[in-house]
């Protein structure tokens, strides 16, 4: 969960990635992606979304990820995949399962505003994929030859 990390551990996030890899190694790496006039807009905001499920957490834009990267490591993204049409969809069904399992989270010792608040999120988020607001890509990065 990349967007989980937050903006200023990014650096050191992709220098412990390419740490890891052998020349020629490559890193898979899924993440929620927002437009990058976007993050610069909202980044500096404090909503719920960091004060109940990603505190510190930044959603990135796919410029940042690159200048993070091309500024920090040699790594280089050799290949990605966007599709964040079709999460929407996945949060439509993550939505409705939570739903039909409200007894058993029940017996979790999750209480109605934690039901009501991880319903809401799981909405918020699909209609942010749904709408283009929000998407998600995978990306494969490589790391160069020296």
């Amino acid at each position: 969960m990349f967007e989980a990390v937050g903006e200023q551990w990014w650096p050191t996030y992709f220098r412990t990635l390419e740490e890891c890899l052998a020349t020629g190694g490559r890193i898979g790496l899924q993440s929620i992606l927002m437009a990058h006039d976007r993050l610069e807009a909202t980044k500096s905001s404090w909503t719920w979304i960091h004060k109940y499920i990603f505190p510190g957490g930044l959603i990135p834009s796919e410029q940042a990820i690159r200048q993070t990267i091309r500024s920090h490591t040699s790594l280089e993204i050799v290949d990605h995949l966007r599709f964040g049409e079709s999460y929407a969809s996945t949060l439509r069904m993550w939505r409705q399962q939570f739903s039909n399992a409200v007894g058993d989270v029940e017996r979790l010792g999750f209480d109605e505003t934690f039901r009501r608040m991880w319903s809401f999120f799981l909405a918020y988020s699909q209609a942010g994929f749904a709408s283009g607001y929000l998407d998600v890509a995978q990306f494969v990065m490589a790391r160069k030859n020296p």
